[in-house]
């Protein structure tokens, strides 16, 4: 069964971080957007940091220590006695006055981050953060002598490489997504409501997850296109009262985040007998995905799959109908990095982590897309294993 990531994913995570900071001469690492701030902390962010800012930081020598709301007093508290928090040296701020108050206020977050950074022996110090501007560099503003480094593009690659834990955890995800598509097979039906069949779908993956991860966190999403909205990769906009009807060609997303690390698992579906076209480019999207995923082999250029799923629709005669890149990296979010896999020719490490989802899209007709989430090795390992063929796919 699987938990929350445990130390050791930290010490994973922490031995990138040093090696980063010692090619760049960085004393510290800064951490202020709520996905990197899950990375080195393994707390979960329930808030939007523009509202409340939080910061972790990273020194190259010496404990990470954090700044953060006091709204997250007992969230912390919990996350201390589960034992799965990585941060000791946390300081908490107010976001309101208070007669007594033994915090700093929030319109003083920068004076607060610089006197713990001078406290902490940063003061001087070179640091590299995920994010620049805002009140971080506010902060820096009020330490003449230290050096803030927006470093956006040098930090991302420290989530490229999963260690076995993590994947492991995005397996058990994935297992979780392959149930929800037998039991979409189940409920497709004409007259359906398109967001009720969602809503109802993932009612049921929250009583598997409990019954799977009691005491932990599955956070998850189900979406469906059915019929010519499909044919716009995120639909048309207008899903309120949309209906399955016999003849759609439907494409599904289902999306868990388990623990801090999501896996994407999508399908398409036929309710009803599909047409000559529709059975074809079901069949081109389906050859694309495989070629896509064949490709992903450590050493590879990262752009081979997107070549690969391309190449096979061109030959299909759908080229035209191809309107987004074949995937994206899977990891602490779902759009994860790198996002410019098309054009990106670095070779592929072992134990990055993509999406395969090639698509085709015909105007009045619908979207033809699969999705499978895929660890890159010298042989690619598919997460997700719900059945794509044709009879499996078509129901009603």
């Amino acid at each position: 069964m699987a938990n929350f990531l445990s130390r050791a994913v930290f010490d994973y995570r922490r031995g990138l971080m040093t090696a980063l900071m010692d090619r760049e001469r960085w004393d510290a690492i800064a951490f202020t957007t709520p996905d990197f701030f899950q990375f080195g902390t393994n707390f979960h962010t329930d808030v939007q940091t523009w509202e409340r800012p939080i910061l972790l930081v990273v020194p190259r020598d010496g404990a990470p220590f954090a700044v953060m709301h006091e709204l997250s007093t007992n969230h912390i508290r919990f996350a201390r006695e589960a034992g799965r928090l990585w941060v000791e040296d946390i300081t908490l701020y107010a976001e309101h006055p208070r007669i007594g108050a033994r915090l700093a206020l929030y319109p003083q977050w920068p004076d607060l981050v610089a006197e713990t950074l001078k406290a902490r022996g940063l003061g001087r110090a070179r640091i590299g953060a995920d994010a620049g501007g805002g009140p971080l560099a506010r902060a820096f503003s009020l330490l003449p002598e230290a050096t803030l480094i927006p470093a956006t593009a040098a930090i991302r690659t420290l989530r490229l490489v999963k260690c076995d834990e993590e994947i492991a955890l995005m397996r058990e995800a994935a297992a979780l997504s392959d149930w929800v598509q037998d039991r979409y097979r189940e409920n497709i039906r004409p007259g359906r409501l398109v967001q009720e069949l969602d809503m109802s779908m993932a009612a049921l993956m929250a009583e598997e997850a409990a019954r799977r991860f009691p005491g932990q966190n599955v956070e998850l999403r189900c979406f469906t296109l059915s019929g010519p909205a499909s044919c716009a990769p995120h639909g048309d906009g207008q899903p309120t009262g949309a209906r399955i009807e016999a003849g759609h060609v439907l494409v599904n997303i289902v999306i868990p985040r388990l623990n801090g690390l999501v896996v994407e698992n999508e399908r398409t579906w036929f309710c009803g007998k599909p047409s000559d076209l529709q059975v074809k480019a079901f069949e081109a999207a389906n050859a694309a995905n495989e070629a896509a995923i064949a490709a992903l082999v450590e050493g590879n250029p990262v752009s081979a799959f997107d070549a690969a799923a391309q190449s096979v629709i061109e030959r299909a005669g759908f080229g035209a109908n191809i309107l987004h890149r074949t995937g994206h990296g899977m990891g602490t979010l779902g759009h994860e990095f790198p996002d410019d896999t098309a054009f990106l020719h670095r070779p592929l490490m072992a134990n990055e982590v993509y999406s395969c989802e090639p698509g085709i899209y015909l105007w009045g007709v619908g979207g033809f897309r699969q999705d499978d989430t895929v660890v890159v090795g010298r042989t690619p390992e598919v997460l997700t294993r719900a059945p794509k063929d044709l009879r499996s796919q078509t129901v009603g």
